[in-house]
């Protein structure tokens, strides 16, 4: 018996549809058995892959990782193991740049087999209106309209309080505004803090501290929070059968009406450098990312596909409240973050520092936009350094 072990994240969303396909994949080689262990969603963001690439044939990973596993040489290059038409047709129904968020110095390093980006999210039965904010005032109209036992949510922990922030900055400076050799322009910054500051007093006390799981779950099983205007999306919660009450999606509020620059997240699924198995794993990877699978198996087992056949099945859509049908505008406009060495550890110590400021803020202390973004660039130019 040949044993492939694979690394996913803790949710229904991560390990559901692996599960499932590994049974799958064993019908059709029954020599094959393939183990899955579970890392946290934090886990999933930070933890370095050239480590669990030691001891995992298959990896699940966070694409801002693509440029520092390149450099160290732990993930298979994808494209020198399948062949050509199917890679032409995973670049070709490529939810937004989700495919191309994998590929580094010309190598296809992952299959995007699950697509997500920050969207915004109702009770459907506590808003009575079938448009959602388009831009940004609305959404504070909304977040001051709202009867006093409801409230607009927002997950703003360290890490989603910084993808927020890059959403923003995106939405308002373009989807180059980031500098890669010296960080972000000082009036995108300020600008998108003052969304979030205007926006923070009129939020859900727990939105400091939860992330988007945790946020939906409490939108799911209370009526306190009646919409959240960004939080990467999870079609779960959409589908008939989810714990408490159903959660409808849409499209994010902008400062133009057009739901661009939201920060793209998702999954892609890789093989270690170092695995004794490789062509078996690839196989596997390529069973995952198939567009068949994609839109039945795998939606089936709980994940949210990658694939654009998948987010356009109609099947898939009925069964999930219009979930990618109602966001698909968002994830096609998705920015799609540097993915250079230095940016995974400004990321996480930026969010630190950004959570920080608005805690203070939460608190009533006064807080200068200019200088929180000043001392963010200041974490780049020194995460930059120590490449």
């Amino acid at each position: 018996m040949i044993q492939l072990r694979g690394m996913t994240w803790n949710h229904p969303r991560g390990y559901g549809p692996l599960l499932l396909l590994s049974e799958l994949f064993k019908e059709q080689h029954p020599s094959v058995e393939i183990t899955w262990d579970c890392r946290s969603l934090k886990d999933f963001g930070d933890y370095p892959v050239n480590i669990l690439a030691q001891k995992y044939d298959i990896i699940m990973i966070d694409h801002p990782h693509v440029g520092i596993c390149s450099s160290q040489g732990v993930l298979v290059p994808l494209d020198e193991w399948v062949d050509r038409d199917f890679l032409d047709d995973q670049s070709k129904n490529s939810t937004g740049p989700s495919h191309f968020s994998y590929q580094w110095d010309g190598k296809q390093r992952a299959f995007a087999v699950d697509a997500a980006a920050q969207v915004a999210a109702y009770r459907p039965d506590l808003l009575n209106t079938a448009t959602l904010p388009r831009f940004w005032d609305e959404a504070i109209g909304l977040a001051k309209s709202l009867p006093a036992n409801q409230h607009v949510g927002w997950p703003l922990c360290p890490t989603d309080a910084m993808c927020s922030f890059l959403s923003l900055c995106a939405d308002i400076g373009g989807y180059n505004f980031f500098d890669e050799t010296r960080g972000i322009p000082l009036w995108v910054g300020v600008a998108a803090l003052e969304i979030l500051f205007e926006m923070l007093p009129l939020l859900h006390h727990g939105s400091l501290y939860m992330n988007p799981i945790q946020m939906y779950d409490m939108m799911a099983q209370t009526h306190e929070i009646a919409y959240i205007p960004l939080a990467f999306g999870y079609s779960n919660y959409a589908r008939p059968g989810a714990t408490g009450k159903i959660i409808k999606f849409g499209n994010i509020p902008t400062t133009s009406g057009i739901p661009k620059g939201s920060l793209l997240g998702g999954v892609g699924i890789a093989v270690s450098a170092l695995s004794d198995h490789i062509p078996l794993a690839v196989e596997f990877a390529k069973y995952t990312a198939h567009s068949d699978v994609q839109r039945r198996e795998y939606f089936s087992g709980g994940g949210q596909p990658g694939h654009a056949v998948a987010w356009r099945d109609h099947q898939v859509n009925l069964r999930s409240n219009n979930f990618f049908q109602d966001t698909i505008a968002t994830l096609e406009n998705s920015y799609m973050r540097p993915r250079n060495q230095a940016f995974p550890e400004f990321q996480e110590q930026a969010g630190l520092l950004l959570h920080e400021m608005l805690s203070q803020a939460a608190e009533g202390t006064s807080v200068q936009a200019r200088i929180v973004v000043e001392r963010m660039n200041g974490i780049y130019r020194y995460a930059l350094r120590c490449e």
